[in-house]
């Protein structure tokens, strides 16, 4: 057949032509002008980049009879052999069918030979991956010490399965994706060249579907230009490709952020309709989620999205109005169920329910914003008379009432100040004699007492002093000693903490009275103190740190605390 695909017609002769792959053809450029070319070089990179095609423009480079020399001339007959792929000095191989140690021994003893008529003998082996253990250990001392006359050139996809004994004795080049940005320019060129009619949106198309392959790109434009008599629309591209609109996929967008779950299902349904495959359009989807999320964090999405200009733009306006914390819910839900889609035998109405969940659901608060919220409440809660009077309220005579719920007690009238109604005719604490606190039964008493009114103001504190012990120790100290571990007694002894029991006391008592707060050593614990082992855990837990905040934060009081039996085995 006469007719060339436009992958070989317009396959990059020079290194000019080649596209996007600067950072490898400057170096061999360079390596070949100071005479400094490596008798073995890796390309490696994703397919269709242009690994096998620089092979062959470096073995025209070193070939040319007017060479070595960095632009081949493409006319003598040494760069037209290796243009055609009939020279004899230059061997293509396949790794994927010449791959067993017989056939590597069989090129090792060819390697002796000089060429017939060039400067080098160059052998490329294409997916040299391929290549058997054996057959890469009989290449082994051939490729790191070859005759002068040998260059070794190797293309793979698979970099990480050449032996490190190969890739020590090459000189590796990296090739990259090409952007789609870049492909577009390419294809336009060409089109103009075959004067094809075709729109630049739906070139865009077509290099967005090539996922950075300049091969696979020209092989769909030659797709789409077989399929089509005259000028080629933009719809017959979607339907020949099978490609979702962008427009499609837009308006999908904004209808999961306006929360429009009709909209959602019209939608579904045109695509269901039209035969649209909903494991590929919910890979759209989670892509365009995760787009408009690092647009919307101010990234620069030329370096983490592969979009036109013109689309960018257009994204940013769609989520100018919407947050960062509800786009990121919505891709996290997207890519956590994406196993749904993927696996299931109902795709449509597997990917209503999750948009359906979606919309239901709203985006949690970040952790650094809840604890402040959290701070800023216990800050009200000690000091309630710095929390500014709402407007609403400055100027009405009537004081409106929120209702707020303890962790177990009915809920009680909290005014808008957050300040607990209090009685007028509120009784004044009893005053007592040190003189009287000599039994242990009214240290007891006196100790409940303590912990009542602590207990408006300060749970945590409560907890602490819930293994303490007072002692009458003359007319004029009390002392109180706390068992159990070290933690209760520094929170008590904490300055805020020590002032506020000292306050709390000194109220009980008609005379000054001296405070002392000590550790409670084991060998001083009398009879009458000692616990079982039941009340020793119940006085763990309610020690234990993490209790003691949720108690002061949000205002609880612990009921009650239940013992887990042990089963016996």
């Amino acid at each position: 057949m006469s007719y060339l695909v436009l992958a070989r017609k317009y396959r990059p002769q020079t290194f000019e032509d080649v596209v996007k792959q600067d950072h490898v053809t400057q170096t061999l450029c360079h390596a070949i002008s100071s005479g400094r070319v490596a008798h073995a070089i890796l390309f490696t990179g994703p397919r269709g980049t242009g690994k096998t095609t620089i092979a062959r423009i470096m073995a025209k480079a070193l070939n040319c009879e007017n060479g070595p020399a960095v632009t081949p001339c493409n006319t003598c007959r040494s760069c037209r052999e290796i243009t055609s792929g009939n020279a004899v000095d230059v061997l293509e191989i396949d790794g994927a069918s010449n791959n067993s140690v017989d056939q590597v021994r069989e090129l090792r003893d060819n390697v002796r030979y000089m060429p017939s008529h060039s400067r080098y003998k160059i052998y490329i082996i294409d997916e040299v991956h391929m290549l058997t253990v054996a057959a890469f250990n009989a290449l082994l001392k051939t490729l790191e010490e070859p005759p002068s006359h040998v260059l070794f050139m190797f293309a793979t996809t698979e970099v990480h399965k050449i032996p490190l004994t190969i890739l020590s004795r090459c000189q590796r080049h990296d090739l990259r994706r090409i952007d789609s940005g870049s492909i577009l320019e390419h294809l336009q060129l060409l089109c103009d060249r075959e004067k094809i009619d075709i729109s630049p949106e739906s070139l865009g198309i077509v290099a967005q579907e090539a996922g950075g392959s300049m091969r696979d790109a020209l092989s769909l434009l030659d797709q789409v230009i077989t399929f089509s008599e005259g000028k080629i629309t933009h719809d017959l591209v979607l339907n020949l490709l099978g490609i979702i609109d962008r427009e499609y996929i837009r308006d999908f967008s904004q209808a999961v952020l306006k929360g429009d779950a009709l909209k959602i299902l019209d939608l579904i349904e045109a695509g269901y309709e039209n035969g649209m495959d909903f494991k590929r359009l919910y890979a759209s989807l989670v892509e365009n989620f995760r787009n408009l999320l690092v647009i919307k964090m101010g990234r620069k999405i030329d370096h983490t999205a592969d979009l036109p200009s013109h689309e960018v733009e257009r994204m940013k306006q769609q989520v100018e109005s919407v947050s960062v914390s509800h786009l990121n819910h919505i891709f996290d839900m997207l890519f956590s169920e994406e196993a749904a889609i993927r696996y299931s035998s109902l795709p449509r109405f597997a990917l209503e329910m999750i948009f359906f969940r979606i919309i239901k659901t709203r985006p949690t608060l970040p952790i650094d914003e809840l604890i402040e919220k959290i701070d800023l409440l216990r800050k009200e809660m000690h000091d309630p008379a710095s929390k500014p009077m709402p407007a609403s309220i400055s100027d009405g005579n009537k004081e409106p009432v929120v209702k707020a719920a303890s962790c177990h007690e009915p809920s009680e009238e909290i005014t808008a100040l957050g300040k607990p109604e209090i009685s007028e005719n509120k009784e004044k604490p009893v005053k007592f004699k040190i003189e009287d606190l000599k039994s242990d039964e009214a240290l007891d008493d006196f100790l409940k007492k303590i912990t009542e009114k602590l207990s408006e103001n300060s749970p945590a504190l409560v907890s602490s002093l819930s293994r303490a012990r007072l002692k009458n120790i003359d007319n004029h100290t009390l002392g109180i000693y706390i068992a159990g571990n070290d933690f209760n007694l520094q929170r008590i002894r904490q300055p805020r903490n020590e002032a506020m029991l000292k306050s709390v006391i000194k109220e009980f008592f008609e005379k000054p009275v001296k405070v002392i707060i000590k550790a409670e050593k084991e060998d001083a614990k009398t009879g009458k103190t000692k616990e079982d082992q039941a009340q020793y855990l119940k006085n763990e837990a309610l020690n234990h740190p993490v209790i003691a905040d949720i108690m002061e934060i949000f205002g609880g009081n612990i009921v009650d605390i239940q013992i887990e039996k042990e089963v016996k085995p």
